[in-house]
């Protein structure tokens, strides 16, 4: 293998109707395992800690107001990028459309670059950034990480590495 870095051609990068889809299916399985939490989980929970005159949990819980589950929700979707992108560079959103969370050089970026891209999402404006042309959000930008087709990145990898092959000496 050639000791030459690769570096991230901006041609590779996802389309934004790729991004849309990625941001509507991750906000879906977010706000779907919230409410199973809110109006299943938590309830069963009240049920079985009230059966052992447990009640402190069911009074907590029924005096929860919006903000509680707004922080509730934005931590429920904190998890689920740090952990999917984190581990897999990828989330269920990414997988559907064949995308990744890449750096510059084409390689999975490490948790602490993910938490900052995944503060960024809770930027309100963040959405905002995708009207343009460039094909990176906020928090691709501050975070210096890109969205690409997984399948094209694939090849662009192995075709530089293979063109730093050339009139090297076969080794048998």
């Amino acid at each position: 293998m050639s000791d030459s870095t690769y570096i991230l051609d901006n041609k590779l990068l996802a389309s934004n109707d790729s991004r849309f889809i990625n941001n509507l299916v991750d906000s879906s399985l977010t706000y779907a395992f919230s409410l199973v939490l809110q109006y299943y989980f938590f309830p069963f929970l009240i049920g079985f800690f009230d059966s052992f005159d447990l009640t402190g949990f069911g009074v907590w819980y029924y005096n929860l107001n919006e903000w509680y589950w707004l922080g509730i929700s934005w931590t429920l979707t904190l998890g689920y990028y740090v952990l999917t992108e984190g581990f897999l560079g990828r989330s269920l959103g990414k997988f559907i459309t064949g995308t990744i969370v890449i750096n510059k050089s084409g390689n999975k970026p490490g948790f602490r670059i993910i938490l900052i891209r995944t503060l960024i999402r809770f930027i309100p404006l963040d959405i905002l950034s995708f009207l343009g042309n460039s094909g990176r959000g906020c928090h691709d930008s501050f975070s210096n990480t890109y969205v690409v087709k997984k399948k094209a990145l694939d090849e662009s990898i192995k075709l530089h590495y293979e063109f730093d092959l050339i009139g090297m000496p076969e080794i048998e």
